[in-house]
């Protein structure tokens, strides 16, 4: 019980970042440019962990093809409830300024937007529990990047709501129980999977994966451009060797 425990108490601690960005945005005007940046280094660091953690784990355990079929479904699967979130006005969840809709302009949408907020941590969270099972120990680089991204979604997502007409009330609200979930999901994977074979885990592991990669590029990365265009792929790229370092230390 300890262990999940453990498990559920850093998938909180990753979570809380979107209440930090939520925070820093209502305490100080933080310039969407800056924003953008922020997006750009955490889009990075998700990419390495990505790679070097989630991806090449799944391949040691049970090779190529598991990796293949899970990323690929992964990727599906999140691209598939994107685009219908989307649809249902929570398309620029993580953008800061006056894209998303109030709502007077698209009913339901801040619903949308919860749900794509879950959508986008669950994945994340899983595979924090995961790392723990079998004494397995926690990966830097996947808790890192997980929280630095989270801290500019909280802050770009919690702008454009305010800006949509949204209350503090509900910002923190929103925040405070996805990071709840989030903990319950890096919980519920470590309790749940306990006894999961490698190649299962393996498919888990890539499943997760590749719906991050999806979510970056779907989400964090169109964000950074909007507003820093030709930096974003040298932000991003610093994100990825600072990850990389960190997994390799």
């Amino acid at each position: 019980m300890s262990g999940a425990l453990t498990a559920g108490g850093w998938g909180l601690f990753a979570g809380a970042a979107l209440l930090v960005g939520a925070a820093i945005g209502s305490l100080v005007r933080v310039p969407p440019r800056l924003i953008a940046l922020v997006m750009a280094f955490g889009s990075g660091v998700l990419m390495a962990a990505v790679s070097f953690e989630l991806i090449a784990d799944a391949y040691e355990r049970a090779g190529i093809w598991p990796v293949v079929a899970g990323a690929v479904g992964g990727a599906a699967v999140y691209s598939g409830a994107n685009a219908l979130l989307a649809r249902h006005g929570a398309r620029h969840r993580k953008r800061s300024g006056e894209q998303q809709p109030s709502e007077a302009e698209a009913p339901g949408s801040g619903n949308a937007i919860a749900l794509g907020a879950l959508l986008d941590g669950v994945p994340e969270s899983v595979v924090i529990g995961t790392s723990l099972l079998g004494g397995g120990h926690l990966g830097a680089a996947t808790v890192g990047a997980v929280f630095i991204s989270n801290i500019p979604e909280g802050l770009a997502s919690s702008a454009g709501m305010r800006s949509a007409g949204r209350s503090r009330m509900y910002v923190f609200a929103l925040w405070g129980s996805i990071a709840v979930a989030s903990g319950l999901a890096a919980l519920g994977g470590y309790a749940l999977l306990g006894g999961a074979s490698e190649a299962l885990m393996a498919v888990i592991t890539a499943v997760a994966g590749g719906a991050i990669l999806s979510m970056v590029a779907d989400t964090m990365i169109p964000e950074a451009y909007s507003k820093v265009h030709l930096l974003t792929g040298l932000v991003t790229v610093a994100g990825f060797l600072s990850a990389f370092a960190l997994s390799h230390l």
